[in-house]
């Protein structure tokens, strides 16, 4: 069969390239070391992921008609080129206006218990519809917004081929999104080919920070596995910080101010740091945490560390290393 050369026919290997790319990154290695990425990306039984539906929500993630101005796209606030973030201390909404948090990483975000700073989500699915109604963000009438996809022939015969007989409705577009989400993933960092085997792939520098991770620094209390997090929630002691976090959602005490930990992957491109965006700098962070916080109530696992100048070099040194290979993303054309 002759190969399609058609701009469909591309877009189609780029889904597909996508999907394969997800999935294959994790080797037998992944299996044996709990700092590896798996092969397996989850995905609802519902919601299994195709080239088709990964082609959909890519172009809905980056369709700014999403949102009510016609001006925001989720790439609005989780850009590629940023970490999957936007640089910013806290994200901006409908209106211009400086909402309270600052943008997570979508990075690995497939792998989550909890989605947000403080788990008012617990699928992607889920995710991905909030920021599109919420008024501060996206803005968008939900009814309007499924009306002006019908509209559109080439989202009429994407959705058609993503998910036959449902139609385009709140539920399609949230799978669509998701599907596309559960491609972004951490890919292979300096510290994956140093567990693999490849000894001169970190410095000793790195090697060092790891080793205070693991103990001194205490980081490995919160952040675990893989994708460097417990998928809890702490008081980390963020001096004036007046939101409740988690503790809104559950009226448990250690949960007033305490928010979502975040992966580390990638985290040297995700700054500002904390969920109010108040560190510019690694440095800045694990200070802080050297410090034990900046305030009496902190969570029990927070403590001072007394970290020296040169451990504080040497966990940021090891932080750096889990920035993984940069793979290009290109914006989709929208029908």
């Amino acid at each position: 069969m002759p190969r399609d050369h058609s701009q469909q026919g591309f877009i189609r290997r780029l889904g597909a390239g996508l999907l394969a790319g997800a999935l294959s990154v994790g080797t037998a290695l992944a299996q044996e070391s709990p700092w590896l990425r798996p092969a397996a990306v989850p995905a609802p039984a519902d919601n299994q992921p195709t080239a088709t539906r990964i082609e959909l929500g890519k172009k809905l993630f980056f369709d700014p008609r999403l949102s009510g101005s016609n001006w925001i796209s989720c790439a609005t606030c989780h850009n590629p080129a940023l970490g999957w973030s936007d640089g910013l201390p806290t994200a901006i909404g409908d209106g211009m206006k400086v909402l309270e948090r600052n943008t997570p990483t979508i990075l690995n975000t497939a792998y989550n218990r909890f989605q947000f700073w403080d788990g008012r989500a617990r699928t992607l699915e889920e995710q991905a519809i909030k920021p599109i109604i919420a008024e501060v963000e996206m803005n968008q009438d939900m009814d309007e917004l499924i009306e002006e996809l019908k509209a559109i022939p080439g989202y009429v015969a994407l959705f058609e081929a993503a998910y036959p007989g449902e139609g385009i409705t709140a539920d399609t577009i949230a799978k669509a999104i998701a599907s596309f989400e559960r491609t972004i993933v951490s890919t292979e960092s300096p510290f994956d080919r140093w567990q693999k085997g490849e000894e001169n792939a970190v410095s000793d520098a790195v090697k060092r920070g790891f080793e205070l991770f693991q103990g001194k620094a205490r980081c490995v209390v919160c952040h675990q596995g893989f994708n460097f997090t417990d998928d809890g929630f702490h008081n980390v002691g963020l001096k004036g910080d007046k939101d409740p976090g988690r503790y809104k959602l559950v009226k448990v005490k250690v949960l007033k101010h305490a928010f979502k930990t975040p992966t580390l992957r990638d985290v040297e491109l995700t700054w500002p740091y904390m969920h109010d965006g108040r560190y510019q700098t690694l440095e800045e962070v694990v200070e802080h945490y050297s410090r034990g916080g900046d305030t009496k109530v902190v969570d029990p696992n927070i403590r001072p560390l007394g970290l020296s100048k040169q451990e504080v070099a040497d966990l940021v040194a090891f932080l750096k290393s889990l920035t993984g290979d940069r793979r290009p993303i290109e914006v989709p054309e929208l029908p």
